[in-house]
């Protein structure tokens, strides 16, 4: 076995010479052929070339796609790249278009707070809601404007839709409205077309109670509740809500405004009612005919005498 063995490495050892020789032999001749500046042989170059080259493609394959492997991967890069870039514009694009729907609602709330048509003695004063209670025990929101702008208890304060509650503390820069939803509310209302009156009185539900019906029976759901100015509470005519039938069967208020969206609200300056300061004038008639001619008073210290 040994025998065998050295053998083969004594026939191996010589191919190995012969083949290192002949590549070295090769690779020199190659180079002295690039190396040289001949005509002749640089047409020969040319012709090797050209016979060598298109058959070695196969060789360049893997280069090929090592390097269209290495392009896929930068390209994969670029567009990973792109996508983090379309997710930031995007979420930017979500933020103005929040900002965009906020302004449009504040928009719509101040058109319809110039559409919406009152007496035209009647004049107001828009204000900021600055917060609301926050409890479910007290309904009301603060508003921006206070003694400074002339505001006054019990004044009516209205969305662009319908009647929303009544001035109740008064600050120097500030002020606070009761809602129609509060507990403490109480206002006289109209409901038409049946001309029927009632007591609008909050119970801190969305929808208030309809108390002391003249007729009940003459009252559907969706009649028109508009203040009736009895007392001087509110001024006549302002739009309420529509009756409704709650849960518990008794006739309640859908208001008109938008609870939910309160960010303006107009306070209307109320007029006070002419003062009567002789009562009496109006249990005595006035005479009739002409008035009697005065006493001089000479006379009448004679009568008294």
């Amino acid at each position: 076995m040994a025998a065998d063995r050295n053998s083969e490495l004594d026939y191996a050892r010589p191919i190995r010479r012969i083949l290192i020789g002949g590549l070295v032999f090769v690779l020199l001749a190659v180079f002295v052929l690039w190396r040289v500046d001949s005509p002749r042989v640089e047409r020969f170059r040319a012709a090797l070339v050209d016979a060598v080259v298109p058959s070695f493609d196969w060789a360049l394959v893997p280069v090929t796609r090592t390097a269209r492997l290495i392009e896929g991967f930068q390209s994969y890069a670029r567009l990973a790249e792109q996508n983090q870039e379309l997710r930031r514009e995007l979420r930017q694009m979500m933020a103005w278009k929040e900002a965009a729907l906020q302004l449009e609602q504040e928009n719509a709330k101040l058109l319809d707070l110039n559409k919406v048509r009152l007496d035209p003695r009647l004049t107001h004063v828009t204000g900021v809601v600055l917060a609301d209670s926050g409890s479910p025990f007290r309904q009301s929101v603060l508003l921006n404007v206070g003694a400074r702008d002339g505001i006054l208890d019990g004044w009516a304060t209205t969305d662009g839709l319908g009647l929303v509650g009544r001035i109740a503390g008064v600050g120097k820069t500030t002020s606070r409205v009761i809602l129609l939803t509060d507990s403490n509310s109480r206002i006289p209302v109209t409901i038409q077309p049946s001309g029927q009156r009632a007591v609008l009185a909050g119970d801190n539900s969305a929808a208030p109670l309809l108390d002391f019906l003249e007729d009940p029976a003459q009252v559907r759901p969706g009649d028109r509740v508009v203040s009736s100015g009895d007392g001087g509470v509110f001024p006549a005519g302002l739009l309420v809500g529509h009756v409704a039938l709650g849960r518990d069967q008794r006739l309640r208020a859908r208001l008109a405004a938008e609870y939910d969206r309160l960010e303006f609200l107009r306070v209307l300056r109320s007029h006070a009612g002419e003062v009567i300061r002789d009562a009496g004038g109006l249990v005595v008639p006035a005479p009739i005919g002409p008035a009697p001619a005065p006493i001089p008073a000479a006379a009448q210290e004679a009568g008294d005498g």
